[in-house]
């Protein structure tokens, strides 16, 4: 199988070019840092200069995608540049392949090559100075600490700054998420709430209307036609102020309160009387003091959804509703006579139960429903701050 080596970045391929033309170029106008008479040319030839700094040149090509073969390479053909006459544009390849080893490499490499560096920069000046006892070995040390430890540690410093933008930008991202998660389930929230609204202020005029138009059709009595129809008109007019209510929350912007008193518990006793108009045997019990306005708010909507659906659903009878405040809480409880219809009174979806429920969870309350001793019953329990209503 073929080695497929990756493609080079094209400032890499600049760096290589522009490095190989240079050393080229000082090359031919005879700019070298040693003489051939120095002691440390072990290869003479004029040409030998040139393998070096095209093998360097040609590892700019890898200093991204292969940093640490690039590096390691280098510094085989830095050893030999120094047994040449030597190259200055060899050595400025060098630094970069060290620079890039230490940016582009593992974290592990990236970790290792400055201690590594800093390390050979202490023993290349303080061994030759002391074997030599002359303080001009330490400049060996120098020497080494310019073409390995600094660039190294410049490529450090680099990718330290480097990673930290890359985790700023990355927590950027995520808090943006974060927000729109945030705003998402708001406006869900937010929908919900309206839905609930819209179910409980709308329905229950609507199932009276339709329960009404119903006998006014069926039934050939001017006097009863006349007293639905005034049913009708009247729950016709109480819904349309409701949807007026719920069309100013929803303009409501900056005032942070709602444009027309909320229902409370004080209503029941016209909510009770509206039942009693559209036909249902309700009495009413309450013993409650004063309650945080939520739980006036969702205690009044239960006993609403609840009275509705005794009217579309309920067997002839008596429907009772009660509430009690006892051990900071609010006891509802709401029941019909259940038995066998033919047919609902009026058309229902079943979100009015959903309704319900979620009222009383939102509230970190229960809720439930169903058949007990022959009745319908619709119960919940929803909690009372004691002596810090709303």
């Amino acid at each position: 199988m073929a080695l497929t080596l990756p493609r080079p970045h094209r400032d890499d391929i600049r760096i290589a070019v522009g490095g190989f033309l240079g050393g080229l170029l000082m090359w031919g106008l005879g700019l070298s840092p040693r003489e051939v008479t120095d002691s440390l040319v072990l290869w003479p030839q004029r040409w030998a200069v040139l393998l070096p700094l095209a093998v360097t040149a040609a590892c700019e090509l890898l200093r991204r995608t292969r940093p640490r073969f690039a590096m390691l390479v280098g510094t085989a053909m830095l050893t030999v540049d120094t047994v040449t006459q030597g190259s200055v544009v060899t050595v400025v390849l060098f630094t970069d392949l060290m620079y890039a080893a230490v940016l582009y490499g593992t974290p592990a490499a990236a970790r290792r090559i400055p201690w590594i560096t800093g390390l050979l920069t202490v023993i290349g000046g303080v061994v030759p100075a002391a074997l030599w006892r002359d303080p001009g070995g330490l400049l060996i040390g120098v020497g080494v600490g310019v073409v390995a430890f600094a660039p190294a540690a410049t490529g450090s410093v680099v990718r330290d700054h480097r990673d930290a933008a890359e985790a700023a930008r990355l927590r950027a991202e995520q808090t943006a998420l974060l927000a729109e998660m945030d705003r998402v389930q708001a406006v869900t929230a937010e929908r919900a709430r309206v839905a609930r609204e819209l179910h409980d202020m709308v329905a229950n005029h609507l199932s009276a209307i339709a329960i009404h138009s119903t006998a006014a059709l069926s039934i050939d009595d001017p006097g009863t036609s006349r007293e639905a129809l005034a049913v009708i008109r009247e729950n016709s007019v109480e819904g349309l102020a409701e949807m007026r209510r719920l069309i100013g929350i929803l303009r409501d912007r900056g005032g942070g309160h709602e444009p027309s008193a909320t229902p409370t518990l004080d209503g029941l006793t016209t909510l009770v009387d509206g039942a009693r108009a559209n036909g249902l045997d309700v009495t009413l019990d309450t013993d409650h003091g004063r309650v945080p306005a939520p739980v006036e708010l969702a205690a009044y909507r239960i006993v609403q959804e609840a009275l509705t659906n005794a009217l579309k659903h309920a067997c002839p009878g008596r429907v009772t509703v009660r509430l009690a405040q006892r051990d900071g809480t609010l006891d509802l409880r709401v029941t019909s006579p259940y038995g066998h219809r033919d047919a609902p009174r009026a058309p229902g979806s079943g979100t009015g139960l959903i309704g319900m429920r979620e009222r009383a969870t939102l509230l970190g309350g229960r809720f439930d429903a169903g058949p007990e001793d022959g009745l319908w019953a619709v119960r919940a329990t929803l909690p009372v701050t004691e002596g810090d209503p709303e």
